[in-house]
């Protein structure tokens, strides 16, 4: 099997040294370069083809979203965004980066090449799956036509992993405010995901926080798991749905886990929900959004033709879970369709 090519583009010599000791450990993994601007990496890219970029934001001469902007019509390539805490991770994502990986605050070397290890080294072999091409285009969803009015104690539970930052993006931002409660996993490192929430509230018709434990789900209101080590379920409490947010431990390999969410769901709102599984690779969600099919709900996957990854909405697909396969662009509309026939 042929080894990932990595081209590694950091300012920082020291933790080049250490991405390309620790990422060259694995038979899988092969860097063949590496740059400490822009401008070395283009010339790296062009000499040596990579697979995968990882990429730090802030970086001199030009910094990595200008950089992916410039970059991506011309090379397209799956690329890796290596984050301090900052909004300005979601820019890159915009600008077409795969995934992303908060770079620690630490200066313990061992727990460095941990996360290089169990973080990083997963990203970029997930990223190196990815079919660019469902990046780079942009994706136009047809218009909000509200507002409507639907039955009381509906509720739309979302579940993304890698690309799913802007697949989810493209999905809220259909949704008016007479859409009924929102709930939604997207795995992402803890401290991005109350970012992201105000990020969506800011750009879209709904208002997006995320969540606490205690919190209503509501028409017109959008709540995101928080990422860390805490699960997210939806209870019903004297007949209103609220959600939950405990610590526990991993399901699928993440907190939150998309199953988790899902099965609180199907328990809690039964035939009274639409349960959606985007792009993501893996299997997390699917098991969850079977049982909510059980319980009488509705459920819609991604297409694999507008996936970066076909992994979650696949392994759904494949065990009856999903009930319709719709295109991204089509989600918010077909959500609507279905909620009227509720």
């Amino acid at each position: 099997m042929r080894s990932i090519k990595v081209l590694i583009v950091d300012d920082s010599l020291v933790f080049r040294e250490l991405l390309v000791q620790n990422l060259s450990r694995d038979p899988a993994i092969t860097v063949v370069a590496t740059a400490k601007d822009p401008y070395e990496a283009r010339d790296a890219i062009v000499r040596y083809k990579p697979d995968v970029m990882t990429l730090d934001v802030e970086l001199p001469r030009m910094n990595g979203i200008e950089f992916l902007r410039k970059l991506m019509p011309q090379y397209p390539l799956p690329v890796v965004v290596i984050s301090a805490l900052s909004d300005r991770v979601f820019d890159a994502m915009n600008a077409g980066a795969v995934d992303f990986v908060g770079k620690p605050a630490i200066t313990n070397r061992q727990q460095l090449e941990e996360f290089i290890r169990n973080e990083l080294l997963v990203k970029i072999k997930i990223a190196s799956t990815a079919k660019i091409g469902n990046i780079k285009k942009k994706i136009h969803g047809q218009d909000y036509n509200g507002p409507q009015v639907f039955k009381n104690n509906l509720l739309v539970a979302i579940g993304a992993s890698t690309g799913g930052t802007e697949a989810i993006f493209e999905v809220v931002k259909g949704f008016g405010p007479d859409i009924p409660g929102v709930v939604i996993v997207q795995h992402m490192p803890p401290g991005f995901t109350g970012m992201y929430a105000k990020r969506l509230n800011d750009q879209c018709r709904v208002r997006v926080k995320e969540a606490q434990t205690g919190d209503r789900v509501m028409p017109g209101h959008v709540l995101i798991a928080p990422g860390g080590d805490q699960h997210m379920r939806v209870v019903k409490v004297n007949g209103a749905y609220q959600v939950e947010c405990r610590s526990g431990p991993r399901v699928n390999g993440h907190c939150p886990s998309v199953d988790v969410l899902f099965e609180s769901v199907a328990k809690s709102a039964k035939k009274d929900a639409v349960g959606i599984i985007l792009t993501g690779m893996g299997g997390d969600g699917a098991k969850g959004l079977l049982a909510m099919r059980n319980a009488g709900a509705k459920t819609i996957g991604q297409d694999e033709s507008t996936c970066v990854v076909y992994g979650m909405p696949k392994v759904a697909y494949d065990i009856g879970a999903v009930e319709q396969q719709v295109k991204l662009p089509d989600i918010a509309a077909r959500t609507y369709m279905i909620l009227n026939k509720m």
